[in-house]
Order: C-alpha cells, then structure tokens, then sequence
C-alpha cells in the first residue's frame, strides 16, 4: 500500500487543504497519517477526519526578540527528533506538507531520510516556515502567479489550494430554508473568518438598513460578536459560526464580502462568488492578505476595499458595484487555470511516490 504523512498546523488554513485531500487520497488508496503539534487546532480536525495522528514538539521560529526565542529552539529539536523516529516507523513513500511551524521538523526529517516532500505555500510571499522547508522539498505549490518568483523556477507549481469537496455540493434552496430568507431578493453573505471582525461588523451595521431595501443579508460575525439589538431583523440573519450547513449558505448567496486569508479567497474561486475583499490591514499583519487581495483583484475575481478607507457610502458602493457588475467576475473566474487543484496536487503526489 502507498504511505502518505500530511503534515501542517497552527491555523484552519494550515489545515483544510490537507483535508480536502483525504478523499482522493483514500480513493487512490493511500495510507494515511498525519503529524501535527501535541494539542494543537488540526488534532481534533484530523482526528475527526478519521486519520491517525502523531503529535511532535513545536516551537516558533520568530524574527523578532519574544522571551520564547530562548526556549522554541530547543522545541524544534526535539520535534525534529520525534519526526525522525515517526518516519522512520512509518517509512511514508511522501510527505505533503501545508506548512506551519510544526511542519518544519516533519519536512526536514523526510529530507534526511531522503522521502520526497511537497509543500504548499497559500500566500504570496512565503512564510518563514516554508522559507526553511523549500530547499528540502521536491516541489513547491502556490495559490498564486505573483508567487512563483519567489520560488525555486524547477520546484514551483501553480495549482491553487484544495478545496473541500462537499463545499461544492451545497443548494441554494436548503440554505434559504436553514436562514429563513425568501428566493425573492438577492443575499449578501459576509464572513469574517473564525474569530469575525469587528471593522467588518460594525461597518456593515452601520448601513444595514440601507442595504435591506435591496438585498438580504446573512452575517457570520464571530464569537461574541452578535448583536443582539439586531434579532429579529427582517431579511438579516446573524451567526456566531456555522459549519456543515455553509455550503448551504455559499450556494444561496449572490455576492460576499470575506477577508482575503488564502484558503478563504480559493474557496470563493471556486464556487464563482462574486466578491467584494477587505484584507486584514498591514498594520495588523505582514501584509499577506492586501497582497492576496490586490492579485484576485488584477485577475478580475475580486473587487477591494482596504479597511481603513471604509465608508458608509463606499461601501454601499462597492456591494452595490459588485452586485450589478457579478456577471463579468464568475466569468472571470470561470476560465481561471486554478480550479482544479486536488487534481493538480494528487498528480504531482503520485509522481513523487512513482519515482522515489
């Protein structure tokens, strides 16, 4: 039996993909493991999934002065010596990895024992993790093709980031009837990642009664970010976090308005959302996000509104722009070359595992 070891943690968006691959890793038989950090997120998700899990040391690699830079070093050794003993016992014939500090000691072990690895790197620049992981690795995937040249020319690939399948299967209908809405106006859905934001919320709150004359509004704001003033209101409902019903509520929605993480920006890809982006501010990030958004946007899939340019009537605006003009981006995202990754990345996996 092939022997495959998925690797990746820290966030949901370390995660998902690795999840989206599982299907068709079990279809083409695959036996699968995955290896991520003791307590982390990914171990419930992983092991919800059905796959074993082996949790290993993890520190982060800072480039700025943290108490912890003294100690996360030692971490990553001995994660990188809890790796070596996994693959050694498993003996995968490849590795794939998602990246995350945790990724690194599983990448750099598969090197020693000379297994070839893929990675993936989401944003357009790479990250330190997938900075130290790409000399050790057999090639490398991105989502975008600013970021093929910040990559080795014989390693990079661009194939855009697995998406889950059953997101793709959701119906206009049942996520009506899960929200309540009627099919007589169109539906806004805004989402703000797991934690939500707070700019977004109040933003959009801000000119709700304005955007209800014409459309429908389905919120997904955050923990604790409800409004409980806000309960009851016709043609707007509001969530904490939804799960296995979104599919439902992507499938009923015209347009979103979303942050512009990766794996969130692909998502909308590949469902032809049409969507209006408000990255995350480079005050509040590396800055990742405003470059995700800025290159959907240059392929016409996206329409960009930087939050600290936001208001009342720019974004009217936007929505309503995005709305009138939704035709021309599902076009444009209808002849994009990044909707089929799964397939993409599976290809690339099983010719690894043909030659090593």
């Amino acid at each position: 039996m092939k022997k495959i070891i998925l690797t990746g943690g820290g966030t949901a968006g370390h995660v998902t993909p690795n999840l989206a691959l599982i299907p068709s890793l079990r279809e083409a038989g695959y036996d699968i493991r995955y290896i991520g950090s003791y307590q982390g997120m990914e171990r419930k998700l992983i092991e919800n999934a059905g796959i074993p899990y082996d949790g290993i040391s993890s520190g982060k690699l800072r480039r700025y002065f943290d108490i912890k830079n003294f100690s996360d070093p030692f971490r990553v050794i001995k994660g990188y010596g809890e790796a070596l003993r996994l693959i050694r016992r498993y003996k995968p014939d490849v590795v794939f990895s998602k990246g995350g500090f945790v990724a690194v000691p599983v990448v750099l072990a598969a090197r020693h024992y000379k297994i070839p690895t893929i990675i993936h790197e989401s944003d357009m620049t790479p990250g330190l993790a997938n900075k130290i992981c790409i000399p050790s690795a057999s090639k490398v995937c991105c989502n975008f093709p600013e970021t093929l040249k910040y990559l080795p020319e014989d390693k990079a690939i661009l194939t855009g980031s697995p998406i889950r399948k059953e997101l793709l299967q959701g119906d206009r209908l049942s996520g009506l009837s899960y929200t309540h809405l009627s099919a007589d106006k169109p539906v806004l859905l805004i989402i703000g990642g797991s934690l939500g934001s707070v700019t977004v919320n109040q933003a959009v709150r801000s000119i709700l009664p304005r955007l209800l004359a014409n459309y429908q509004v389905i919120h997904i704001c955050g923990k604790g970010n409800l409004d409980e003033s806000l309960i009851g209101t016709a043609g707007y409902v509001q969530y904490e976090y939804v799960d296995a019903p979104l599919r439902h509520l992507f499938a009923a929605a015209d347009i979103v308005i979303s942050r512009a993480g990766a794996n969130s920006i692909c998502e909308l890809l590949a469902l032809r959302k049409p969507n209006l982006l408000i990255p995350l501010s480079a005050s509040a990030s590396r800055g990742d996000q405003i470059l995700n958004a800025n290159s959907f946007a240059k392929q016409g899939f996206s329409k960009v509104l930087e939050e600290e340019s936001i208001t009342n009537e720019n974004l009217f605006q936007a929505i309503d722009g995005l709305y009138q003009n939704r035709a021309a981006y599902i076009q444009a995202m209808e002849q994009s070359c990044l909707n089929n990754a799964v397939e993409t990345v599976m290809s690339l996996i099983e010719s690894c595992v043909k030659s090593s």
